[in-house]
C-alpha cells in the first residue's frame, strides 16, 4: 500500500513539473521589451498615417501658378474699373438731372417777386373812376406780365373743384345748385404754379 502511494506522489510531481515547463513565467525584462516593441509599432503606424494625410492635403490644395495669379489680378482690376465706370455714369446722370431741374425752375424766385405786382395791377383795374387811357395802359402792363410768366412756365391754378394741394380755404359757405359742395364759390387771391411746382396756393371760399 505504501508503494502505491509513493508512485502516485511521483506521478503528481512529474505532471506539475510538466505544467511549469509548458507555461514559464515572463520576466520583467521580457515584458518591458514587449512594451517597447509595441510602442515602436504604434509610432511607426502614426507616422505612416500622418505622411498619407500630408500627401492628400498637398494634392487637394496645389500651389497656384504665376499665370493663375496674373489672371486673378487682371479680373480684380477689371471689376474695379467696371465699378468706377458705373459710379461715374451715376454721377453724370445725377448732375444732368440737377442741371435740368435748375434750368426748369430757374424763374421760380423771380416769379414769386412779380406775383405781388400782378395782384396790385388787378386791384388797380377794379378801382372805379379810371379813365379809359389809364385803364388801357394798366391792362397792357398786366397782359405783358402774364405773357412773360407763361413763357417761363408760370400759369394760374384752376379754381373749380377744391383741392387742398392747390387751394387755401379761408371761408366756407353753404352749397347751392350753382355751386355744389367741395367747389370754389369765390377767389380772394389767385394761385400760381411753375410747371408742376406750386408757387403759391389760391385763397378761396369753399362751399359745403
Amino acid at each position: 500500500m505504501s508503494e502505491e502511494i509513493k508512485n502516485e506522489e511521483i506521478v503528481e510531481e512529474v505532471e506539475t513539473t510538466e505544467e511549469v515547463v509548458e507555461t514559464p513565467e515572463k520576466s520583467e525584462l521580457d515584458l518591458a521589451n514587449e512594451e517597447v516593441n509595441n510602442l515602436s509599432e504604434e509610432i511607426k503606424n502614426e507616422e505612416i498615417v500622418e505622411e498619407v494625410e500630408t500627401t492628400e492635403e498637398v494634392v487637394e490644395t496645389p500651389e497656384k501658378s504665376e499665370l493663375d495669379l496674373a489672371n486673378e489680378r487682371a479680373e480684380e482690376f477689371e471689376n474695379k474699373y467696371l465699378r468706377a465706370h458705373a459710379e461715374m455714369q451715376n454721377i453724370q446722370r445725377r448732375a444732368n438731372e440737377e442741371r435740368q431741374t435748375i434750368q426748369r425752375y430757374r424763374s421760380q424766385d423771380l416769379a414769386k417777386k412779380i406775383l405781388p405786382s400782378l395782384d396790385n395791377l388787378e386791384r388797380a383795374l377794379q378801382v372805379e373812376g379810371l379813365t379809359e387811357d389809364v385803364k388801357k395802359g394798366l391792362e397792357m402792363v398786366q397782359e405783358s406780365l402774364i405773357q412773360a410768366l407763361k413763357e417761363e412756365g408760370v400759369e394760374e391754378v384752376a379754381t373749380d373743384v377744391f383741392d387742398p394741394n392747390l387751394h387755401m380755404a379761408i371761408q366756407t359757405v353753404p352749397a347751392t345748385d350753382d355751386c355744389p359742395a367741395e367747389h370754389i364759390a369765390q377767389v380772394f387771391q389767385k394761385g400760381y404754379k411753375l410747371h408742376e411746382r406750386l408757387l403759391r396756393p389760391a385763397m378761396v371760399v369753399v362751399s359745403e
